[in-house]
């Protein structure tokens, strides 16, 4: 008896021991894991500041998102305030319905994880709670299996535990919520409600709230863009959970669940949505690295950069501006928020008016260039010059480089380009399937005509709308402000040199020969100015009113035969053209390469009463907490004294009521969708040799904007003038846009405007003897041109 009691005794002793043990081995283990001894544990600044890739976000000057940038993770986030009731409920309910009353752990969840990792059945699932879940999420875990997945999981519930003390309930939700992914790139709440239903977290119905929260068990399985049947079961299921936790009552879910998903899918991405040139461009230059000259081949490219990186704060602003640690700001991943100048409607307009003129351009075109020997290039291309052009398209197309590469010849290539295949075209809805060889797709490609367009407030600088080109999806080229694709500005030119006459004493009435005009080149060489076409007032006594206004050569060369092309240079360059100039006396033509954006900047002058002010696409940028990093002002100087801007305001205001851009003033048949308006515009049309190039720049008291139509090669274009000029090719999109623009009351831009007359302004400007009959009956008359 003694015996067995002191056995008995032995083996409670040795329970007692391995109890205590165990209890020890286990408080240790857990202490050296805790401890970041046993492998990775997130410090205490670590859980205090989770990293998160956040997209940056474009936002206009009126509040609406522009776009994303982003590369790894679409994210952006949202506080829980922003959260609506329905998603709370539906995610306590369906993944941590005792979430109030744990800290981290739940114990009931607890036995069925234990009961898998015994039997090695990791899809027993059920016992994380939303802070092991959030865990997971924000310190991702490897495939393991074994001793290594038990380990795995006790650091989960260890990070569990510390979010608990680290954050509130309330936070922990939030912070779930935004880290998760919902596929399709969409990383957060906020981005996936954007992206499956096209609204926020906080407007989201109770069937669609459940319906993303039923998509945290396994977002590829319950895809509702891939498997709807599958995806409205999960959302049933929630709509259960909530019923049975008490969130909703019968009938409620009755109603809810014979609901249908009705997504609204809108997958964000760069070729989507509103003002992709400009976000483009907005991107390139944030992002741009200091010039070397090694790296340039273009010598005015290099300095124009170069300018760019001394002068100018947002040009290479991630490059130029660190963050607290030293590093540059990474424009994709650190959640900024860039506040442009850009107004939502506005660049709508903007957008509407390219599409519409162009839709009712192109039909013509097509027609046009049908007749031409080696369509769609103009007769006055060789047939070499055309096959050369389209034997480098073709050596320079995806295909061609595949074909290459799987080790045809390109005698074979050549042939296979010849043979009839289904190819995907652009046209005006939308990509399509057709079947034509892709020779012909090349040549189809060709011949579309392409516009752009930038308005701005020349007293602000602000530009209010930027249209790079007709289609994005279409073409990547950027006639905005592209260095690399500028083109020639025709006559848009001719009011620099006219500011350089109304600076040295003459007015618009004054009268000048409209006669040839030889110019002796800096070479010795002559220079003779023609008129393009005749006119009633061939050699006679014109003011420069109606020179201007009817864009007359000689005229014009009259004028440069008074001054000099460096005078004309020195006008340009000082009202913000940094383009490369020739000093020739041809410049009035427009033979000199220009962006659209100077040539808006600098009329901005005369609206400004002849104060320049640099273009600002942005006002400020701040961090993911609001902290304001950058502000961005104009930068100003006085161009030109204010009487000159004023004559020439009004000498452009008469091309515009009298001249070449009096369609915006007719107000008969067509014309009346985009002009008729009571007051005049000042502006001036422009138009190239052999018509490759249609331009229109114009402005009000409030606002310039220009206008460039053409195709890629200037080898494609109109033969006749009629069609071929600014007036046709390029106006149209102006009076448009203006008449979108003047019907927005929320914009309040006025279309009785005035232009504000100098104090000290003593100059005549009736022009007595060069009445109204005489500057129309120079213009010529043009039928409905569609």
């Amino acid at each position: 008896m003694e015996t067995e009691k002191k056995h008995f005794t032995l083996y409670i002793r040795i329970i007692w021991s391995a109890a205590a043990l165990l209890m020890l081995t286990t408080i240790v283990f857990f202490w050296l894991m805790a401890a970041g001894k046993l492998g990775f544990m997130p410090t205490f600044e670590e859980l205090e500041n989770p990293k998160n890739l956040i997209a940056t976000e474009i936002i206009t000057s009126d509040h609406q998102l522009l776009g994303k940038y982003y590369k790894d993770e679409n994210r952006t986030l949202v506080e829980y305030e922003d959260l609506n009731k329905y998603l709370i409920q539906a995610l306590i309910a369906t993944e941590d319905e005792r979430y109030y009353n744990h800290s981290g752990i739940d114990l009931k969840g607890l036995f069925r994880v234990v009961k898998g990792i015994l039997t090695n059945n990791t899809n027993s699932g059920g016992g994380s709670t939303i802070s092991q879940q959030l865990a997971k999420l924000l310190f991702p875990r490897e495939d393991v299996s074994g001793f290594k997945l038990v380990v795995r999981k006790f650091r989960e519930w260890i990070i569990a535990v510390k979010l608990e003390r680290s954050y509130t309930k309330e936070e922990i939700i939030t912070m779930y919520l935004n880290k998760f992914e919902f596929i399709y790139g969409a990383f957060g709440i906020e981005v996936a409600a954007q992206t499956y239903f096209s609204t926020s977290p906080d407007s989201l119905e109770m069937h669609q709230a459940a319906l993303l929260i039923g998509m945290l068990k396994n977002p590829a399985l319950y895809n509702p863009a891939r498997s709807e049947e599958r995806a409205l079961q999960r959302r049933n299921v929630v709509l259960g959970q909530m019923l049975k936790n008490r969130y909703i009552n019968r009938e409620q879910y009755d109603t809810t669940r014979v609901k249908p998903i009705d997504m609204k899918f809108n997958r964000s991405g760069l070729k989507k949505g509103i003002a992709p040139y400009f976000r483009k461009y907005l991107e390139r230059t944030m992002i741009a690295t200091m010039p070397l000259r090694e790296n340039y081949n273009n010598r005015q490219r290099y300095f124009e950069d170069s300018v760019a990186w001394q002068t100018d704060p947002l040009y290479g602003w991630c490059n130029k501006n660190l963050k607290p640690d030293g590093t540059p700001y990474d424009l994709y991943n650190d959640g900024l928020k860039i506040y442009t100048c850009i107004n939502y409607n506005m660049q709508q307009y903007a957008e509407e008016a390219v599409q519409t003129h162009l839709k009712l351009l192109q039909p013509q075109f097509d027609a046009h260039v049908k007749k031409f020997k080696n369509s769609p290039f103009s007769n006055d291309l060789t047939d070499d010059q055309a096959k050369q052009i389209i034997r480098n398209m073709i050596f320079q197309s995806n295909r061609y480089k595949t074909l290459k590469k799987s080790g045809l010849s390109s005698e074979r290539i050549l042939r296979e380009f010849d043979l009839p295949d289904t190819i995907m075209v652009y046209t005006w809805e939308g990509f399509k399937d057709t079947i034509m060889s892709p020779l012909d797709s090349i040549k189809y490609y060709l011949k579309h005509l392409s516009s752009s367009f930038m308005a701005m407030d020349p007293q602000t600088g602000e530009v209010k709308a930027w249209v790079g080109g007709v289609d994005y999806g279409f073409t990547e080229i950027d006639m905005v402000r592209s260095s690399t694709y500028k083109r020639q500005v025709g006559s848009t030119c001719k009011p620099f040199l006219y500011t350089v006459a109304m600076q040295n004493g003459l007015s618009p009435c004054t009268k000048v020969p409209n006669v040839e005009q030889t110019i002796i080149n800096s070479d010795g060489t002559p220079y003779t100015a023609r008129n393009s076409s005749p006119t009633d007032f061939d050699g006679k006594m014109v003011s420069l009113r109606w020179g201007l206004a009817n864009s007359v050569n000689q005229v014009s060369a009259w004028v440069m035969k008074q001054y000099n092309p460096d005078a004309m240079i020195n006008i340009m360059q000082r009202m913000g053209i940094y383009s490369d100039l020739p000093s020739v006396p041809s410049l009035f033509l427009g033979p000199a390469e220009i962006t659209l954006y100077e040539m808006v900047a600098a009329y901005g002058v005369y609206a400004n009463k002849g104060v320049y002010t640099s273009p600002v696409i942005v006002s400020r940028i701040e961090d993911k907490h609001g902290n304001i990093l950058s502000e961005f002002q104009p930068r100003r100087h006085d161009a030109l004294d204010e009487n000159t801007a004023y004559l020439m305001t009004n000498l452009l205001q008469n091309v515009v009521s009298s001249g070449s851009g009096r369609r915006l003033t007719s107000s008969y048949g067509v014309f009346e969708e985009y002009g008729g308006f009571e007051t005049p515009f000042a502006g001036k049309t422009g138009t190239t040799q052999n018509q490759s190039d249609g331009w229109f720049v114009g402005f009000t008291p409030e606002l310039v904007a220009g206008v460039w139509t053409g195709a890629n090669y200037r080898s494609i274009h109109f033969e006749d003038i009629t069609r071929g000029q600014g007036s046709n090719m390029a106006l149209p999109v102006f009076g448009r846009f203006f008449k979108k623009v003047f019907a927005d009351s929320s914009l309040h831009y006025q279309q009785d405007f005035v232009f504000e007359r100098p104090e000290n302004f003593r100059i005549n400007l009736e022009c007595p003897d060069d009445g109204a009959a005489q500057h129309e009956s120079a213009v010529p008359e043009y039928d409905v041109f569609w």
